[in-house]
């Protein structure tokens, strides 16, 4: 297993020439499989006492060759990064199928399908690159699970760091090029895996990219944890992100004012990847843009010199991200502005 040899100095390069392409959805591509129980079990898990299905992170256990044409279908299509399957694999979202001791493994075997079609498909003009997928968990440090008691909480600050942490580790041993703090919606939790983060490069004495992405909730234009996309970002900017953006919850005709907010005042480079349109149960993918829609609306956020990185979330495909990749071809990426002293 490889990664390239400095990420962070080569990711920047690139972007200073072009917008690259992260890929789009894992959950709705596995659904085209429509896998059952017995798929998700494998050989692993037979003996099992709880259903798994539906637990997509532990496909790279059990059906790692699924997950490994479902990344090798976005690269096809012009994905120049690729998200491992691991956006629920931590010890604490693990926890509610009875497999949190599965985490760690799940990152590495995760991340080394990932580098594999990366590794497989890059070339000196196109190198590809991976990223640590580290999804919110289904906890929340800042919000009280229970409506009569403001002050509970069902995690602590100190739970998600270690749970961060076993997933970063695996992540970076299975040959991660980056780490993605993705779809944020407590700003409290990203935090934890920003500390988490930083306590694992101390130790290794290695550095890799860290990107952030929040997630805008609705039309009151704020996280769950009620912050804009400007307290969002000075939120996490302490720590330096390699990037940051919003992806998920939104499509990309909503989520438009606060991509450029974002893109506004934040001093590195700027991802979005929006859902496709809102959910639509008709529909083949769940949601109700096509690829062309899709593409037609990130385009403009790219004339717009909004954003260095763009992709998917929910609902799109190999079909949008190729459409996404042919219309910003020739559109200059964003400038990244100077850091404030």
């Amino acid at each position: 297993m490889t990664m390239q040899n400095n990420p962070a100095e080569l990711l920047s390069a690139l972007l200073k020439k072009r917008i690259l392409i992260l890929d789009g959805a894992m959950g709705t591509m596995i659904q085209r499989y429509r896998l059952d129980e017995n798929d998700f079990r494998g050989k692993h898990f037979a003996d099992h006492h709880r259903d798994i299905k539906g637990n997509n992170d532990i496909l790279s256990l059990t059906c790692p060759d699924v997950i490994e044409e479902i990344h090798r279908a976005y690269l096809d299509a012009g994905a120049d990064i690729i998200e491992t399957n691991t956006f629920g694999a931590t010890t604490i979202a693990q926890s509610d199928y009875g497999l949190a001791d599965a985490a760690r493994k799940i990152n590495v075997e995760a991340a080394r399908i990932a580098r594999r079609c990366a590794d497989a498909l890059s070339t000196p003009d196109k190198p590809r690159f991976v990223a640590g997928s580290l999804g919110p968990t289904n906890r929340t440090a800042s919000i009280s699970p229970d409506v009569s008691d403001p002050a509970a909480r069902n995690i602590t600050f100190d739970e998600l760091v270690a749970a961060y942490r076993e997933a970063i580790e695996g992540l970076a041993e299975g040959g991660a090029d980056m780490l993605l703090i993705e779809t944020v919606f407590d700003t409290l939790n990203a935090k934890a895996a920003l500390f988490a983060a930083e306590a694992f490069f101390d130790d290794v004495g290695r550095r890799l990219p860290v990107m952030v992405s929040g997630t805008i909730t609705d039309a009151s234009g704020r996280t769950l944890s009620g912050q804009t996309p400007e307290a969002f970002w000075n939120s996490v900017r302490p720590y330096a992100p390699f990037a940051v953006g919003l992806n998920c919850a939104l499509g990309a005709e909503l989520m438009r004012p606060y991509i450029e907010a974002l893109a506004q005042i934040a001093d590195t480079f700027v991802l979005c990847y929006p859902n496709a349109g809102l959910p639509n149960p008709m529909s083949d993918t769940g949601y109700d843009e096509t690829p062309e829609t899709t593409a037609r609306l990130v385009r403009e956020f790219a004339k717009q010199g909004w954003v260095n990185i763009l992709g998917g979330c929910c609902g799109t495909t190999p079909e949008h991200i190729k459409a996404i990749t042919e219309t910003v071809k020739n559109i200059k990426p964003r400038a990244r502005k100077e850091a404030n002293p």
